[in-house]
């Protein structure tokens, strides 16, 4: 009997053992706070969407059978269909890796000779076309897929142009039509566009800067000494863009105000962004305090993923956010720090596979995250949605809800989705929830519109007989009355 107690008790205590190991190395993988933002813009933590799996440096990957060498201030990262492309910006270089992250299948070094100086920016169109921004040697390198010089663009010339023009490259991007974009530094008129040939075409999206009304007056009543010291309301720079398969311009730009800090251009140059129930596309909708974690968010990169989703890079807290396509907030993850997991200076963002893959400048390497079970449902329900297709959306909804019960933008697709449907009872159940307002409105309207045509026959009929009784009733007390006078009379 006391080995049998032994027993237990000891295979009691290696389970335990085991789990505590587990959740140790869980906790050692997930190394940064999930959360959201509620109705009342209050932090809500959540499950993590995406959790470290592997940081990869450049020494990690070998050419012929020989180490690349570290990564040196790595600026650019882009995945194409054959590879995931690395802008090596301190080694003068663009290094191509498998999709795998297992190997290094490619070392441009140079353009048709010409060694680079100062890569910053990396894209590959559809027709496997390399296209480098060169930051130092002012011109943006167009290579075919024999790394054959195809164009060299720089010193772009026009009329809308001024003299003097300084055209310093950092980020390049590509439509379905070959149309090339190009992010500069220190300009404000807009991003730069090409088309096919090289040719400069337009300032693409310029940011409009909105001065209150106060701020008007105020500037009028001040005098010349006073506006001196006043700040210059000029527009701001964009700090990189990814346009999506159906050439939509997705940038990102610096917002000190922590309103806008991405933008979703069409081909007109017109921002069609939604903002969201929060009209803010821009990070952390607050951080209080002073110093350099305080104030708005960093965003630094963009990356469309499908389905109206995108996710965008704050490099000053190393925050990872994802909006959908009505600029609804769908997670948050990541965070600075020395633990692995951690950034030091994130820089780009891209997608690879259903993994996330951010580029650390700080501590010259990839950062590989796996999506979990909780990212893949919401990015699933958001996905089904944007497609039209409700009540799919509903069930995978409802195991987001499983998952983390506070979530309120699955309480509000699964009320839409019944409001859709005609079933305006559960859809103000699941949009109170949700603490959609504007929504559950509608749902109330419906009910109540529904509820009385179903019964205002009833109601109306039982208003008629109340009527009839209320008049026989009267009748009959009136008759004893008379009765009553007619006695009293006699006597």
């Amino acid at each position: 009997m006391n080995k049998r107690i032994k027993s237990i008790v000891l295979a009691a205590i290696l389970i335990l053992g085991i789990m505590v190991q587990d959740l140790a190395a869980f906790a050692t993988t997930v190394p940064y706070d999930s959360y959201n933002y509620d109705y009342w813009d209050d932090i809500v933590y959540t499950p993590a969407p995406f959790i470290p799996y592997k940081s990869f440096g450049g020494d990690d990957f070998k050419l012929d059978g020989t180490s690349i060498g570290k990564f040196s201030s790595p600026q650019d990262v882009y995945v194409a269909e054959d590879g995931v492309y690395v802008c090596d910006t301190g080694n003068k270089r663009i290094v191509k890796l498998s999709l795998d992250l297992k190997s290094c299948l490619e070392i441009i070094d140079n353009a048709g000779g010409t060694a680079f100086d100062q890569p910053y920016g990396v894209y590959v169109s559809s027709q496997n076309w390399l296209y480098i921004a060169e930051k130092t040697q002012k011109c943006v390198w167009v290579l075919d897929e024999n790394r054959e010089v195809q164009l060299c663009i720089k010193d772009p010339k026009s009329e809308i142009i001024g003299e003097g023009f300084d055209f310093t490259p950092l980020k390049v991007s590509v439509d379905y039509a070959n149309r090339v974009y190009v992010v500069c530094a220190g300009k404000t008129e807009g991003i730069l566009v090409f088309d096919s040939e090289g040719n400069f075409t337009s300032f693409f999206g310029t940011i409009s800067v909105t001065i209150s009304v106060w701020e008007r007056i105020w500037r009028k009543l001040s005098t010349k000494a006073q506006r001196a010291k006043q700040v210059l309301y000029i527009p701001t720079e964009f700090t990189n863009l990814d346009v999506d398969p159906d050439g939509f311009v997705y940038t990102t730009n610096i917002d000190s105000a922590g309103t806008q800090a991405v933008m979703k251009l069409n081909p007109k140059g017109q921002d069609v962004i939604r903002l969201g129930e929060k009209g803010k596309i821009a990070g952390d909708l607050s951080i209080d305090g002073s110093g350099d974690y305080a104030g708005a968010s960093r965003i630094v990169d963009v990356v469309y993923r499908g389905h109206g989703i995108y996710t965008v890079l704050d490099q000053k807290r190393g925050r990872v956010f994802t909006y959908d396509s009505e600029g609804n907030m769908l997670y948050i993850f990541g965070g600075l720090g020395s633990q692995e997991g951690t950034f030091n200076m994130p820089v780009a963002v891209e997608e690879l596979g259903n993994k996330i893959i951010v580029l650390d400048a700080g501590r010259n390497e990839l950062m590989l995250f796996n999506q979990t079970e909780y990212g893949a449902l919401i990015d699933e329900a958001v996905g089904l949605r944007y497609d039209g297709d409700e009540a799919q959306a509903v069930e995978i909804w409802k195991k987001v809800l499983k998952l983390d019960e506070n979530y309120e933008l699955a309480n509000d697709g699964i009320g839409k989705a019944y409001l859709t449907a005609g079933d305006n009872a559960q859809a103000m159940k699941y949009l109170k929830l949700a603490m959609d307002k504007k929504y559950y409105s509608i749902a109330f309207r419906r009910y109540r519109n529904e509820w009385l045509k179903k019964n205002l026959g009833g109601i109306l009929t039982g208003l008629i007989v109340l009527i009839v009784v209320i008049v026989v009733l009267k009748n009959v007390i009136n008759k004893k009355r008379g009765k009553s006078v007619v006695k009293e009379g006699l006597l």
